[in-house]
């Protein structure tokens, strides 16, 4: 298991600037996987998580990212079998503070994240 920034695609110059020296800390610029939908993050790995925020920007309009967009920033930063978690808080907890962004989720350290047996899912 591993969380990794790439580099290539850090913001090095302006108000979100971050170097390597930041570790996996900073704002990335991705590019898209589909028309003009470029990928903008802000990641973190503090606080006992790993922690990848996404929203889309088309050149004109900003956009919540849909599943297989999240499935690619997902591949980007962690490894194939990571688990990661989109959560959804309860509403006493919850937060907005940008419309269109979404979040993928690790803890840290010797945790493991329960998940579901496939077959609750669907058929394989």
């Amino acid at each position: 298991m591993s969380f990794h920034v790439p580099e290539e695609y850090r913001i090095k110059t302006g108000r979100s600037a971050s170097t390597s020296a930041f570790g996996n800390n900073g704002a990335f610029e991705i590019p898209p996987i589909r028309g003009k939908r470029k990928f903008f993050c802000i990641v973190s790995d503090g606080a006992g998580r790993e922690h990848v925020s996404i929203h889309i920007y088309d050149g004109k309009y900003m956009h919540t990212p849909e599943w297989s967009e999240m499935c690619h920033i997902k591949e980007l930063f962690w490894d194939r079998e990571d688990v990661v978690i989109q959560y959804h808080p309860r509403e006493s907890e919850y937060v907005n503070n940008h419309p269109f962004v979404l979040h993928l989720w690790r803890p840290t350290g010797e945790v493991t994240v329960p998940t579901p047996p496939s077959i609750l899912v669907g058929i394989k």
